[in-house]
């Protein structure tokens, strides 16, 4: 049998809260309510005014202390007065005395949540001095201070939280529950570990490297978790999400994102970055990796190129737009089992069709946070710690690369690499895509050795009965022997695109040359492990 658990320790009755908020949400209702349980009221400045011009009664943290606000309000709580109130043990005699001693009152509830600091941040425009302006001190000790003495303490650093405590103080009597405290403290501590590694990653990242903004010395990952998931990646494993996912891409209709939806969505936005300025397109993705992608003048057409190389995966896969989902492109799509459709917006008629399938997950993505949030460095796991690395957004110009092969390159042969290009480097290494301009005709990646998926993907565009004759090909890093090129060039491609830079780029090219094939490369090679 299980051991019992520990009786809760009960705190002592909250008569004084300490209410210090740069947001304002929910606060004159908080302030109500625990005004009527008898609760005394005691605020910094605007957080002061606001509560007064409800017609509360506050007294103002200036006046406790006997010291003004100063220093354009820098200084405002951090004060004896107030610290001593909220780390005093309420059962150390030593405490008490030094309490009763210089007028120190007991805090029992610490209402606080810090500036602005991401926000302001991810402003256009935004200063380094407004930035560092928004960096809060005497919130994150108060908020620190309360946390770790959570014994007699109550923290609470978010407007969300407030209805339950106040059912919590009324239901107890004005007394919060130990389970409660302790929760709200773990929490309290998050949000300063949070607030504190934005404001390295943001005094990281003014350094800048030829490669791009700097890595940070020591990594700071402290991100809330925002949805417990059912589970992972398999129904055994157990799974959450975090961070500011839900600030780009919002659900709003359908099942609960799995784990492995929201990988599938993340990859599907980190293609999409790359066309927010192009011509209406679509991508087709399925376990992380495109499987067809068009751009045209309108949507239709662009799915009918995206689906048209590989029919088959796009059942229980993800659509993503760069434009708002109409109803012509629903209609589509909505003839085949799509797992989740993401775009800036739905159009009503596509929403009108679309919901009437329950299970279908609907998202849409916010192009400035996408765009905002696809700048982050890149982290993962390994074991025993953490590899990070700077984001992969280059797009190179492949009209600007330089011409390897004797022949040069058609307008038609550049249009239809530079496509290519771009939609390879989202594909699992080794990878390969055939393309025309504005869609792909086959894609292949994941492959052991360079020439395999060039085989693979060949041998797809047959069975769906794609021709490849007059078709590029891009292959994200270069080839280190000719059979690749060779392959390609059976199977009608007639233009390459890779970065070059194998030892055996003479033979490479020469193969190209007796081939008659363009050949460009880009300098830039694009793994994705």
């Amino acid at each position: 049998m299980p051991e019992p658990s520990a009786p809760e320790v009960a705190a002592a009755r909250v008569r004084c809260a300490l209410l210090s908020c740069s947001d304002k949400t929910g606060l004159v209702e908080l302030g109500r309510g625990i005004r009527e349980l008898g609760v005394e009221l005691l605020a910094s400045g605007n957080t002061a005014r606001v509560l007064r011009e409800a017609g509360l009664e506050v007294v103002e943290v200036s006046d406790y202390t006997g010291f003004p606000e100063m220093m354009g309000g820098r200084i405002k709580t951090l004060h004896p007065k107030v610290h001593g109130g909220i780390l005093a043990r309420r059962d150390e005699p030593g405490d008490r005395a030094a309490m009763d001693e210089h007028g120190i009152r007991p805090i029992d509830l610490v209402v606080v949540n810090l500036y602005p600091f991401e926000a302001t941040v991810a402003r256009e425009g935004v200063t380094r001095e407004e930035a560092v302006e928004q960096i809060d001190i005497g919130g994150p000790t108060m908020v620190r201070a309360a946390a770790k003495n959570q014994d007699a303490v109550t923290v609470v650093v978010d407007p969300a939280d407030y209805p339950e405590l106040l059912e919590a103080l009324r239901a107890g009597g004005g007394v919060v529950p130990e389970s409660l405290r302790r929760r709200l403290a773990r929490k309290a501590f998050l949000h300063t570990a949070r607030y504190d590694a934005a404001i390295a990653s943001y005094l990281t990242e003014e350094e800048t490297t030829e490669e791009g903004p700097a890595l940070p010395e020591a990594l700071a990952v402290a991100a809330e978790r925002v949805q417990t998931l059912r589970y992972g990646e398999n129904p055994h494993q157990s799974a959450g999400l975090y961070g500011g996912f839900l600030e780009v891409a919002r659900p709003f209709h359908g099942k609960e994102l799995s784990y492995n939806n929201i990988l599938d969505v993340d990859a599907a936005l980190r293609l999409i970055v790359d066309f927010l300025d192009d011509p209406p397109t679509v991508g087709i993705l399925k376990h992380n990796t495109p499987c067809g992608v068009g751009s045209a003048d309108d949507l239709v057409t662009a799915w009918t190129g995206a689906f048209a190389g590989d029919p088959d995966s796009p059942f229980g896969g993800i659509v993503i737009a760069n434009r708002p989902f109409d109803d012509t492109l629903a209609a589509e799509v909505d003839s085949i089992f799509t797992e989740v459709l993401v775009a800036p917006a739905f159009e009503p008629a596509a929403l009108e069709r679309l919901r009437k399938k329950k299970a279908r997950r609907l998202l849409t993505f916010d192009p400035e946070a996408l765009l905002r949030f696809s700048r982050s460095p890149v982290v993962r796991t390994v074991t025993g710690g953490f590899v990070c690395q700077s984001p992969d957004y280059a797009v190179e110009d492949v009209t600007a690369a330089r011409v390897a092969t004797r022949r040069k390159p058609t307008e038609e042969e550049l249009r239809a690499m530079a496509f290519g290009w771009k939609v390879v480097k989202h594909v699992r290494s080794n990878a390969i895509v055939f393309a025309r301009p504005g869609a792909t005709l086959s894609v292949s990646g994941g492959g052991t050795s360079r020439v395999d998926p060039v085989h693979a993907a060949v041998a797809k565009a047959q069975r769906v009965g794609m021709d490849l004759r007059g078709s590029a090909l891009a292959s994200e890093a270069f080839f280190p022997f000719p059979d690749g090129v060779e392959a390609a060039a059976r199977a009608g491609a007639t233009a390459v695109v890779q970065p070059g830079g194998s030892l055996r780029d003479e033979d490479v090219v020469a193969a190209a040359d007796g081939l008659g094939l363009a050949m460009v490369f880009t300098g830039v090679r694009h793994f994705r492990h």
